[in-house]
């Protein structure tokens, strides 16, 4: 998976969306898989991981964040900077972090489910 996010470099919602879908069909491989013996069929590759799924996220986020306060910053000293550019990174890394807020909250909440369960 690469790191390169949508629009200029900041997390879209297209990016969120598609992070999702490949979550979800990661969760799907993996419940296939235990479903199984658990014997990769020959010449399979090795998936990429949930960590760096994540970790891929979470960069992408961060230059969201790094991106729109750069360019806030430029604003404010008076640089010739679109304002709507201006307004639209904000936005753009404001739904990147609300995203990364959910996504937490679920981990959290599915953390704290399986640790409740009995043994």
């Amino acid at each position: 998976m690469s790191g390169v996010a949508g629009v200029g470099g900041a997390m879209s919602v297209d990016r969120v969306m598609q992070l999702r879908a490949q979550i979800l069909e990661r969760n799907q491989a993996l419940s296939r898989a235990s479903a199984t013996d658990g014997a990769a069929p020959a010449g399979a590759t090795k998936p990429t991981s949930f960590a760096d799924t994540l970790q891929d996220a979470l960069k992408d986020v961060n230059a969201g964040q790094n991106k729109a306060s750069a360019l806030s910053e430029s604003y404010e000293r008076g640089e010739t900077v679109d304002i709507a550019k201006v307004m639209l990174a904000r936005q753009q890394a404001s739904v990147g972090f609300e995203a990364t807020l959910q996504v937490r909250n679920k981990l959290l909440s599915a953390y704290k489910d399986i640790m409740s369960m009995p043994v």
